[in-house]
């Protein structure tokens, strides 16, 4: 006596495709909570960084309901048209199908136009500076280091303007009071470099003859390493500095 082999096949394709949607939920729901929730990103430290990561994960939600789709689909067809015990069966063809064709059109049109929109919007509060900021410090990129200088002569506590630098054997040190606006000011003294602090969800172009500034609020005390995320020459590996937030009266104690 023959046995159809179908069901069994139909049932192992059924477990297939609820296994895929399992792990789907998987991923979607580790995405969303904890660690997950920021897909990659470090764990912020300033005010601005939610507009940059706010965007980024967005950006991975549409990014995996498009590609639900496009498995999906590709699914619903490698069961659909399968073949089994003949010839496979042939889908109908259709030609110059005008709803389909608008459709695969102006879908990626809508996608790029709402990304677009959404990615201005970071950018425009990322590079948005307040008029007073409680903080100044002018930022020197050179090979291979940084140097900074705290504009301090406001500041009764400190009343002077006061000079960091580094080397390539010594990685200098940033000091920012949390909580406190902070203006960076920033200029080369040679080649392009780049100034970043990843936590800050935010890197900018240290340009020669072409100054640079952004504003930013550090909202969590810690210890940060940043870097030149330009390649500039031989050493740019060197070009590191380790970023401090701390309390207004460690910041101007240590000035």
């Amino acid at each position: 006596m023959s046995v159809n082999p179908a069901p069994s096949r139909r049932r192992t394709t059924i477990r297939a495709g609820v296994a895929a949607a399992a792990g789907l939920a998987l991923v979607a729901l580790s995405a969303c909570s904890g660690q997950g929730a920021r897909l990659g990103l470090p764990e912020a430290a300033s005010a601005e960084a939610p507009n940059v990561g706010n965007l980024w994960v967005g950006a991975w939600i549409a990014s995996f309901v498009v590609g639900g789709i496009v498995w999906g689909l590709i699914g619903w067809a490698v069961i659909r048209y399968r073949r089994k015990d003949g010839d496979a069966p042939a889908p109908r063809q259709t030609t110059y199908h005008l709803p389909l064709e608008l459709l695969y059109t102006l879908v990626p049109f809508l996608i790029v136009g709402v990304l677009f929109f959404y990615t201005v919007k970071a950018q425009d509060a990322m590079i948005s500076q307040t008029d007073e900021p409680d903080v100044v410090v002018n930022v020197v990129g050179q090979k291979w280091s940084w140097t900074f200088n705290y504009m301090e002569q406001q500041n009764s506590a400190v009343g002077a303007v006061v000079h960091e630098g580094g080397t390539i054997e010594k990685i200098p040190d940033l000091y920012l009071p949390v909580n406190e606006s902070v203006r960076f000011n920033l200029t080369s003294a040679d080649v392009i470099h780049s100034f970043w602090i990843p936590e800050f969800y935010f890197k900018q172009d240290v340009i020669p003859g072409h100054p640079n500034s952004f504003d930013v609020t550090p909202n969590r005390t810690g210890v940060f390493l940043a870097k030149c995320a330009e390649l500039c020459g031989t050493y740019h590996s060197a070009m590191l500095f380790n970023v401090h937030v701390v309390s207004v009266d460690e910041y101007n104690a240590y000035l």
